[in-house]
């Protein structure tokens, strides 16, 4: 009997649930336990980046049961799927984090045809590392089924001998080793408890500040983007995120109608609020390319330059993201920033209400340091800046959050070294000089490929003491974790020409955080017939995902994306 419990004629799921024609697909349906009724309702996605990669996604699997039985509450049918996640904690300072970036690719692809394969109709997507968080959010607008995005939740502070730590504090101790400044043994105990529970990095690296930015864009249910992952209170949110994406769906409100121009510049000012990861400035316009948005590095950086910097958050600062949850979470730091004209409040919310009306009952907690009223900031401009120059004509991207103001500007000498592996042998060797710009390059997403970070670089100079006494720039990236003056994002990057690839050992650079200016002291004359010169690089992705990656990867600018976009669209997922 082909019972129509609902009315799904507008909806995805009716091309494998309804009509006589559709029975040898209902019987898939039923041989995993379904009843007629579950086969009726709409089919919801329950998308998790569920490994055992990393503790960020251990806790994944557990929270999307809870989603499940929300779904259901609600009259839904959850459908649970498993994507991918590379763990940049792990990839970190070896071949394996070319993956890193590519797999925000591979996860928004992968949910992509999940969902189209399967005519789900609507999607709750769990993520918990750095490149999951944007590759799900990528996922739901491309779709634009009703969707509600939901963060795994960060990791609790470690305790090493009575001090908060955590794994900067572990990268960093690698420095003071190889300068005799920690012993081995020391270094062993640290490692065993840096990292004590379930859940992404605790300060405000990749992942928290893409965090961060699933509430202030409107994916996310308030408050729930700050709960740490051991928390049972995720649950909770979990269960309310299934029962309201079937409200979404039965409204017709959908990440696009989310995802506008003002809410991705209202996301762009908690990451400068908050004093969040570089990194945002990559995944931002690759959101806003979804919707088919322009919203490129320089509106990124323009929006970093306005906001005031108000939250005291590691690796700049004091404190980590469990912290800010227990003195009033995101929207604490959201209602200053709204009270004092740095965000839109008329964006509509996965919630349904608007980004001011989700706040009107927030009130501001005068007890407490970690968030600062946004007209007492830190600093008056955002914790990220962006630059621009004749060394970075389509922009680079560093984060100044704790640094004093007389140490944004920096002029040294070029150390050139193609590729990370090379500059990081020479900060173990301490074959640099005080006063030198590093350059690492090579690393960008064509050339690389796959734009790895630079953790192990930089934490290693900041072990040594030298992290403030030179100066590093790289057409790859650098982690949300990563203290001092480090420029990424530098474009061209040195794979297609661009003037960071022309540069020789001894060049004369100036890193200008203030007037956000980044230059190398060569006419344009010496530039052209050094251009002349210069000859593409191989490298060693000449097969596999990595090869095909290369070919389709556009530039950091536009937030290095593989596919023309939803501006190329004639036909949406949502509408079939």
């Amino acid at each position: 009997m082909d019972a129509r419990l609902n009315d799904k004629s507008k909806l995805p799921s009716r091309h494998v649930t309804e009509g006589p024609d559709r029975a040898p697909h209902r019987s898939y349906l039923y041989a995993m336990g379904l009843t007629r009724e579950q086969i009726h309702q709409p089919l919801v996605g329950v998308a998790s980046c569920w490994n055992e990669a990393a503790p960020c996604n251990i806790s994944l699997m557990r929270q999307a049961q809870a989603v499940k039985k929300g779904v259901a509450a609600a009259s839904g049918t959850p459908r649970e799927f498993c994507t991918i996640t590379v763990t940049d904690g792990i990839a970190m300072g070896h071949g394996g984090m070319r993956a890193s970036l590519p797999s925000r690719e591979v996860i928004a692809d992968s949910v992509e045809l999940t969902m189209r394969g399967h005519a789900y109709d609507a999607l709750v997507g769990l993520a918990g590392c750095d490149k999951s968080l944007p590759g799900m959010m990528m996922a739901m607008v491309r779709l634009n089924v009703p969707s509600i995005f939901i963060y795994g939740g960060s990791i609790l502070p470690g305790s090493f001998r009575g001090k908060p730590v955590t794994v900067q504090d572990l990268f960093e101790a690698v420095g003071k080793v190889a300068v005799g400044d920690m012993s081995l043994e020391d270094l062993d105990e640290l490692e065993q408890v840096a990292c004590p529970s379930a859940g992404a990095c605790g300060a405000q690296f990749t992942a928290n500040t893409m965090a961060t930015v699933s509430e202030a864009i409107g994916l996310a249910l308030p408050y729930s983007a700050g709960a740490p992952a051991p928390y049972e209170i995720r649950d909770k949110f979990c269960a309310t995120a299934g029962e309201k994406v079937m409200e979404l769906l039965a409204k017709q409100i959908r990440p696009r109608d989310i995802v506008t121009r003002k809410a991705l510049e209202n996301a762009a000012a908690t990451v400068a609020a908050s004093g969040g990861s570089t990194n945002a400035a990559l995944h931002l316009p690759a959101i806003a390319h979804e919707c088919g948005i322009e919203f490129t590095l320089f509106d990124v950086a323009e929006i970093f330059r306005r906001t005031p910097y108000i939250a005291d958050l590691k690796p700049g600062g004091r404190y980590v993201a469990k912290d800010m949850f227990e003195v009033g979470g995101i929207p604490l730091l959201m209602k200053t920033l709204l009270d004092h004209g740095f965000l839109h409040g008329d964006c509509l919310t996965v919630t349904g209400r608007t980004i001011a009306e989700n706040l009107e009952k927030v009130g501001w907690n005068p007890d407490q340091d970690v968030v600062r009223p946004a007209n007492q900031p830190i600093t008056p401009t955002g914790g990220v800046v962006g630059l621009k120059g004749n060394l970075a004509p389509e922009g680079a991207i560093v984060k100044v959050a704790g640094m004093p103001q007389e140490a944004q500007v920096f002029t040294g000498p070029a150390r050139v070294f193609d590729g990370e592996e090379a500059c990081f042998a020479a900060v173990q060797s301490r074959s640099y000089k005080e006063g030198d710009v590093l350059v690492i390059r090579y690393e960008g997403p064509r050339g690389g490929p796959g734009m790895r970070e630079m953790l192990s670089t930089t934490a290693a100079l900041y072990g040594q003491g030298m992290g403030s006494k030179v100066a590093l720039i790289t057409d790859g990236r650098f982690s949300g974790a990563t203290r001092g003056f480090c420029v990424g994002h530098v474009g061209p990057e040195a794979a297609v020409g661009g003037p960071i690839g022309l540069l020789k050992d001894g060049d004369m650079i100036t890193l200008n955080a203030i007037d956000g200016t980044l230059s190398v002291a060569l006419s344009d004359e010496e530039l052209a017939e050094r251009r002349k010169a210069w000859a593409p690089r191989t490298n060693a992705a000449t097969s596999g995902y990595l090869w095909k990656y290369a070919q389709q990867v556009g530039p950091a600018l536009h937030g290095a994306v593989t596919h023309p976009g939803g501006a190329q669209e004639t036909e949406s997922y949502a509408d079939v």
